[in-house]
C-alpha cells in the first residue's frame, strides 16, 4: 500500500497572486522528487469545471442566490474529491490546491454572511474529516490586491468574474475572515505576508517550506 499523500492548498482573496505562486511551490515541490497532483476550485474535474462556470459568470438577469451558491461550491467539491483528489492522495500523490474550504467560510461565510455552522455541516458531509495537511495563507491589504487585480485584467484584456465584481466591503470581510481561520488553527495555516515584491514573497514561501514541508518529504 502507498503512504497517503500531503494535501497543501494556497487561499487568499483576489489579487493575491495565488496563481503565480502555486506555480513556484509546485516547482519546489517536484523538484524534492513529489509527485504533485495541481488542481483547483471550485473546479478540477470537467463537471466541477461546468460548476465553477455558473459560479463565476456575472449572468445579470438572474442573480443565483447566496444558498444556491454554497450548494453548488459544495456540489463541485464532492466530485473534485470522487474523481481527483481522494485518488491522488490514496496512490501517494501530493495535492496542491488553488483554494479549498476554507475560501467557502472566508467567501460564503465571511463575505456573504452565511452561518459558519451551515458551512460546517456541508463541509462534514461532503469531506468526512478529510483536510488539507497544510494551508498557505497568502495575506495583503484589500486596496492594495485591487490594484493589482486591476493591473492583470487590464494587460489580459479580461473582464471581472462575478466575484471580482464585488465592492471592497465584500472582500475586507473576506479577508477578515481568512485571517480568523488561520489564527484559530495555526498548525494548519502559515499566513504569507503577499503584500511585497515577488522575490520577497517567494523567499517567504521557502521558508515556510522549508520548516513544515520537508520533514514530510520522502528521504
Amino acid at each position: 500500500m502507498a503512504q497517503r499523500g500531503r494535501f497543501i492548498t494556497l487561499e487568499g482573496g483576489e489579487g493575491v497572486g495565488k496563481t503565480t505562486n502555486l506555480s513556484w511551490v509546485e516547482t519546489w515541490l517536484t523538484s524534492r522528487g513529489v509527485e504533485v497532483v495541481r488542481t483547483r476550485e471550485p473546479g478540477g474535474t470537467p463537471r466541477a469545471e461546468a460548476i465553477r462556470q455558473l459560479l463565476l459568470d456575472p449572468i445579470g438577469d438572474e442573480p443565483l442566490d447566496d444558498d444556491a451558491e454554497l450548494l453548488l461550491v459544495f456540489a463541485a467539491r464532492a466530485q473534485h474529491l470522487a474523481r481527483c483528489i481522494r485518488p491522488a492522495l490514496a496512490r501517494g500523490a501530493w495535492v496542491l490546491c488553488d483554494r479549498f474550504t476554507d475560501a467557502t467560510f472566508a467567501y460564503q461565510g465571511g463575505g456573504r454572511g452565511i452561518d459558519a455552522a451551515r458551512i460546517a455541516e456541508l463541509e462534514a458531509f461532503v469531506q468526512r474529516g478529510l483536510e488539507p495537511d497544510l494551508t498557505l495563507l497568502l495575506d495583503m491589504p484589500v486596496a492594495a490586491a485591487q490594484r493589482r487585480l486591476q493591473a492583470r485584467l487590464t494587460v489580459g484584456g479580461t473582464t471581472r468574474d462575478r466575484f471580482e465584481q464585488e465592492q471592497s466591503a465584500f472582500f475586507e470581510a473576506v479577508r477578515n475572515a481568512y485571517r480568523s481561520r488561520a489564527a484559530a488553527a495555526p498548525e494548519r495555516f502559515a499566513v504569507i505576508d503577499a503584500d511585497a515584491s515577488l522575490e520577497q514573497v517567494q523567499a517567504r514561501l521557502d521558508k515556510v517550506l522549508d520548516e513544515r514541508v520537508s520533514p514530510w518529504l520522502p528521504r
